[in-house]
């Protein structure tokens, strides 16, 4: 028997490994995502993307977190499942639909390599606080497909230690929740720090960058609006609307191979 097919890929230095399972044989257990994504004795990676075709509709987004969890939604993933799609002659370039577990999303591939896509509203569900650094920051509650709580802040965000899981209210995120810390560069432009659930830090997130725009507003009084948002992995661009948002940013394809077959089983 073969090895088992995957790609290596990121979104603004958000990493994934991409294993294409089109017809739904493999067995993704916890124990197998984590060893993938440890950096140490795995291929390295904030998540796993597995490739899957329903039955019946677009082809699936199966996203799983560093530490095996599932999670309903990644922007930065999403970016680059379309990308694999179109490179691999799944679809063709341009538009189409791809399925997550927080519903359908429509992407745009773009010629280049960038990906722009439809996620969805961001709806603001409350507020709260989180402590980091010795310090607490308020924080807008949004829901962008999965949980956030995004905090705009005059403390230079590059200064912030989250090594650590900051503190949060369990009572307000029972599942847990993705925590972002914002400084405004001007109108229109932001630079983020995200510290996601199930993962730690990383140097991008997708749907963070979103509800990073989505706070920035509601604390201007605003439901709509644009932005850059700069992170540590590079630069995307957020557009919110009255009924949903768009994210736009790059998506790369780094290598290909075979994992051993003899360590998948042995996990």
């Amino acid at each position: 028997m073969g090895g088992v097919e995957f790609l290596k890929g990121h979104g603004t230095e958000n990493d994934f490994v991409l294993l294409p399972d089109p017809d739904g044989v493999l067995d993704l257990t916890e124990a197998r995502v984590r060893a993938l994504c440890d950096r140490q004795r795995g291929l390295g990676a904030d998540g796993v993307l597995r490739v899957l075709r329903l039955d019946v509709g677009p082809w699936f987004m199966d996203y799983r977190n560093a530490d095996g969890s599932i999670a309903e939604m990644c922007g930065n993933g999403l970016r680059v499942f379309a990308h694999y799609l179109v490179d691999a002659g799944l679809v063709p370039a341009g538009e189409f639909v791809v399925g997550t577990r927080a519903g359908d999303r429509t992407v745009t591939v773009h010629e280049g390599g960038g990906v722009t896509i439809e996620m969805g509203r961001a709806r603001i569900t409350g507020a709260s606080t989180t402590k980091t650094s010795g310090a607490d920051f308020a924080g807008v509650a949004v829901d962008v497909g999965n949980p956030h709580l995004a905090c705009v802040t005059d403390v230079p965000v590059a200064t912030l230690d989250l090594t650590e899981q900051p503190h949060f209210d369990p009572a307000v995120f029972p599942n847990g929740v993705n925590l972002e810390f914002v400084n405004v560069l001007g109108e229109g432009a932001l630079r983020m720090r995200v510290h996601e659930r199930g993962v730690g830090e990383t140097r991008s997130c997708g749907t963070g960058t979103v509800a990073a725009v989505a706070s920035w507003l509601h604390g201007t009084g605003r439901t709509t609006g644009r932005a850059t948002v700069d992170v540590p992995g590079g630069r995307v661009t957020v557009v919110i609307g009255e009924r949903g948002s768009t994210l736009t940013g790059p998506a790369v394809l780094v290598a290909r191979g075979e994992l051993d077959r003899t360590w998948w089983d042995s996990l």
